[in-house]
């Protein structure tokens, strides 16, 4: 088990220990578009985006070494060969490693929503953060979050429609029903099951 790990470890993961941006040609080898999940967790969207998507590369981050490790688990080598995962924790220094106009789409999806108040300064979606996603996304590039959390789902909306170059895609900056390209992971069914309803927002760079 540990050899078959160690072995997908060299074809899919790729080094955090690195000094200047990625280099997607390189580690795809390919120039096809490319899109990121931040959080990527036990895996199912990650996996099931690049079947369905084969045309397009997909870098999954998580800062979890299980997750990781999980991740590298279900891949196959046939069917997911444009899936790369990093071991990293991605905050406002993202475009210290991602080039500059380089992602197609960034999905979050479910970022923890830190709920209580005095916790606020650690939620991942704040005005910085926002700004350094519009660096490495290219022209019309999009980001797509979903949340179970009103009131973080609200502060994610407001905090977007704050920036000048992002727009709204959903009027009123959300919408309850699932959009076409979404995958629901456990994590969503399970929440769904106890009465969590998703809120869906997506938003294009201008």
């Amino acid at each position: 088990m540990e050899k078959d790990l160690k072995y997908k470890r060299g074809i899919f993961q790729v080094a955090s220990d690195f000094e200047k941006t990625l280099n997607f040609e390189e580690i795809f080898n390919n120039n096809n578009p490319v899109h990121l999940e931040i959080g990527s967790g036990r895996g199912e969207f990650l996996l099931e985006k690049s079947i369905s998507l084969p045309e397009v590369n997909f870098l999954g981050i998580d800062s979890k070494e299980k997750r990781i490790k999980t991740i590298l688990r279900k891949l196959d080598i046939e069917k997911n060969k444009n899936v790369r995962v990093m071991k990293l924790l991605v905050d406002d220094d993202i475009e210290k490693f991602i080039p500059e106009n380089s992602l197609e789409e960034i999905y979050i999806i479910y970022p923890d929503p830190w709920s209580k108040r005095k916790h606020h300064k650690n939620r991942l979606i704040q005005d910085r953060f926002i700004e350094a996603l519009s660096k490495v996304l290219k022209f019309n590039g999009k980001v797509k979050l979903a949340s179970d959390h009103k009131e973080y789902a609200m502060w994610i909306v407001r905090h977007f429609q704050n920036q000048t170059d992002f727009e709204t895609i959903f009027e009123g900056g959300f919408t309850y029903i699932p959009p076409r390209d979404h995958l629901r992971t456990y994590f969503e069914v399970k929440k769904s099951k106890e009465g969590y309803n998703p809120f869906f927002m997506y938003f294009k760079k201008k």
